[in-house]
């Protein structure tokens, strides 16, 4: 640190006592704030093997994931396959089975907003919530519509899903109903909305395998860089995918009053905090390097990285302190209602709370670990927060 402040001071006097009319100026201004930058960026990866990190990240986590998001969405088609052959109700629960089990995997992979993922806006096709449901039942009805068009994000994915095997109903001989005779418009939805699930999935699992190359060998300190974009993909996804669409909207804390229709996995009434659990874990499990479905496998994280930097906040290990703040949230949300719905129009207060320890951890990886591995903030906060 004093060696940066010191070769700063030289720049600063060394500069402005040359001569205003000196032609080099303007070239020497230039070269000085790449030597600063150039110092800041040395000192903060010196020693430590960014590109091991990188190659963990790919290797053991996102490509894992995405693979078994890709096997369990083809599981998935099948079983719907099998229903609207048969549209009976032990059919029907194996159709609710592998869709859970799907929309669990996807929670480890949402926060991987890279590459093709981010090129083709995967997650728009995958989660966007609450359902449109009047637009989702304007297409079932009129058989015609793409589900490539912006205005159909609401009316796909899992939350499409979600409406189509819990909401079209009051019980599930209602909902049954709907898909009788096996091949009407309901069924051929139902195929278009996996179909468009598998296809976007598949395309980016596969372009990983040539993208993962390109991915691990982006070890600068550069806003495009592979560690810059998923750092910040990691704290995008923590703040505004978990803390704020899981919790913050639903409960109402950038509104006037309560959103309760707005969590996810609304229709199901069930898998609410099921979902929010699993994306807690996902976070922490990638924050200390512990392997997708395996947890023997640990490797470089965010956290052994913290550890290298000696990165400390009033005198306490900020990882240690990340990691205490997670459980802290993980433990919060045990304890709500397995139906968000439900926990806010009983006890939203429980909810805020909830939030709020959330929200604790969004400080410290949002400004305390940004700041330590010297790591702009690359997206636009409008939450007014």
């Amino acid at each position: 640190m004093i060696k940066k402040i010191s070769l700063a001071l030289f720049i600063f006097i060394f500069t402005f006592s040359c001569s205003s009319e000196d032609d080099n100026q303007s070239d020497f201004l230039s070269n000085s704030s790449e030597i600063i930058d150039s110092v800041v960026n040395d000192d903060i990866t010196l020693g430590f093997d960014r590109s091991a990190m990188l190659v963990f990240w790919a290797d053991n986590f996102i490509m894992p994931a995405y693979k078994k998001l890709k096997d369990d969405l083809s599981v998935l088609k099948e079983s719907i396959a099998s229903f609207n052959e048969e549209p009976l109700q032990a059919n029907f629960e194996i159709v609710r089975e592998k869709w859970l089990s799907a929309y669990k995997t996807w929670q480890h992979v949402e926060m991987f907003n890279i590459g093709k993922a981010e090129e083709i806006y995967l997650s728009s096709f995958m989660n966007i919530y609450p359902v449109n449901e009047d637009r989702t039942t304007s297409n079932i009805n009129s058989g015609v519509y793409d589900l490539e068009n912006p205005n159909n994000y609401a009316s796909q994915g899992f939350p499409a899903l979600d409406y189509l095997l819990f909401g079209l109903g009051e019980n599930d001989a209602e909902i049954l109903e709907k898909y009788q005779p096996s091949d009407n418009n309901y069924s051929k939805y139902l195929v278009s909305v996996i179909n468009k699930m598998e296809a976007k999935t598949n395309t980016v699992s596969n372009d990983w395998d040539s993208y993962r190359d390109t991915f691990v060998v982006s070890t600068e300190n550069t806003a495009t860089s592979s560690i810059n974009k998923l750092t910040n993909d990691f704290i995008f996804y923590f703040e505004k995918g978990l803390r704020t669409n899981k919790f913050g909207i639903p409960a109402g804390v950038f509104s006037t009053d309560e959103l309760p229709s707005k969590v996810e996995g609304y229709y199901s009434k069930l898998y609410s905090k099921t979902l929010a659990l699993e994306s807690l874990y996902a976070v922490k499990n990638f924050f200390i390097g512990k392997a997708f479905e395996n947890d023997a496998l640990v490797g470089d994280s965010f956290q052994s990285y913290l550890t290298f930097l000696n990165a400390k906040k009033n005198d306490t290990s900020l990882s240690d302190l990340i990691l205490s703040k997670l459980d802290t949230a993980i433990s919060s949300v045990t304890e709500l209602s397995d139906d968000f719905t439900s926990q806010i129009n009983t006890d939203n207060n429980t909810m805020l709370l909830t939030f709020d320890r959330i929200q604790s951890v969004v400080i410290l990886l949002k400004v305390d670990m940004l700041q330590t591995l010297n790591i702009n903030v690359d997206y636009v906060d409008a939450d007014g927060d």
